[in-house]
C-alpha cells in the first residue's frame, strides 16, 4: 500500500487511535515506504501536537505532560497521603531492601520510617532521597540509601531514563512502594511514559508490590499503563475497597489496606 503524504499521516493517526501506540518499522512495512519517511511524518505530527514521539515510534497526544508540578501535588489530599505513607512504613522490617518510587504519596514513607535497622533503600526520587538522608543523619533509622542514576525531571523531582532502568537490573527488592496516577480493576497507570518504564522494571525486580493510591485515583485511568492489577500484592488507600471491586472478587486476590480500617487478605 502506497499513500500520499496527507493520506499517509491520516492513516498513522487512525492506527494510533486504535492501537494507542505505533511503531516506525511496522508503519513502514504496511505503507511501503522507508522508515525515514515515517520518522519525518511522526516528527511533523508531533509538531502539530497530534502525537508524542517515543523510542521506536509514537503514542497518542493527550496532553501527556500535564501532570501537576510536584510542589502543587504535595498540597493536594495531603492528610490522606500522609496517612497512607505512615501505614506503608509499618510494613518495613529490619534487614529489608526496599524501593521507593517517585511521587507525593511515597515521599511520606520516607518521612515515616523510624527505628528500622540494617535497611537498604533504593530510590529514583530526589525528594525522597533528601528526606531519607536527613533522617539517616539524625539516626531515625539505620541502613543505607542508594540513589539511582539517570536523567532528572525537575518538575517531578525524579530520575528516569534508560540508565535508570539499566541500574535497576542490578537489584532485587523485598518490597516496592509504587505511586500511580490511576488504578482500575484492570490496570495501574500514570502520566509520564519514562516514569512508567522505570516503574515496570521496578515491578520485575520486586518480591512484593505495594501500590499507594489515595481514593481520588481509584477507578481513574491515566494515559500510560504501568502494569496489570494482577501484578500487585497490596493496595494502600485512605478508603475501603469499592463495592464494585468486591463484586469482582478482587478482595480475594489483593490485600487492600486502609489506615485505621480492615485489611482484605488473599483467599
Amino acid at each position: 500500500m502506497s499513500l500520499l503524504l496527507n493520506d499517509r499521516q491520516q492513516y498513522i493517526l487512525e492506527q494510533l487511535e486504535r492501537e494507542k501506540k505505533v511503531l516506525v518499522a511496522s508503519l513502514a512495512q504496511e505503507l511501503g515506504v522507508a522508515p525515514e519517511t515515517i520518522r519525518r511524518d511522526l516528527d511533523t505530527l508531533e509538531k502539530e501536537k497530534k502525537l508524542k514521539r517515543v523510542h521506536g515510534g509514537a503514542v497518542r497526544y493527550l496532553q501527556t505532560n500535564n501532570e501537576p508540578h510536584f510542589i502543587k501535588k504535595m498540597n493536594v489530599r495531603a492528610k490522606e497521603k500522609e496517612a497512607i505513607g505512615r501505614k506503608a512504613a509499618e510494613f518495613i522490617q529490619d534487614g529489608d531492601t526496599i524501593m521507593i518510587d517517585v511521587g507525593t504519596t511515597t515521599i511520606h514513607i520516607a518521612k515515616a520510617i523510624t527505628g528500622v535497622k540494617d535497611l537498604t533503600i533504593v530510590t529514583n526520587s530526589l525528594a525522597a532521597a533528601e528526606e531519607l538522608n536527613n533522617r539517616l543523619e539524625s539516626q531515625e533509622f539505620d541502613g543505607k540509601i542508594i540513589v539511582l542514576g539517570g536523567t532528572t525531571n525537575p518538575a517531578q523531582k525524579s530520575i528516569v531514563g534508560a540508565l535508570t532502568c539499566k541500574m535497576l537490573e542490578s537489584f532485587r527488592f523485598d518490597k516496592l512502594f509504587l505511586s500511580c496516577g490511576g488504578i482500575t480493576t484492570n490496570n495501574v497507570s500514570d502520566y509520564d511514559f519514562e516514569e512508567c518504564m522505570v516503574s515496570t522494571v521496578m515491578i520485575e525486580r520486586a518480591n512484593q508490590v505495594f501500590v499507594l493510591a489515595d481514593s481520588s485515583k481509584v477507578d481513574h485511568e491515566s494515559f500510560y499503563k504501568i502494569c496489570s492489577l494482577s501484578t500487585v500484592d497490596y493496595i494502600i488507600c485512605d478508603e475501603e475497597m469499592p463495592f464494585s471491586w468486591k463484586q469482582k472478587e478482587l478482595d480475594t486476590m489483593i490485600q487492600w489496606i486502609s489506615p485505621g480500617g480492615e485489611e482484605h487478605h488473599e483467599g
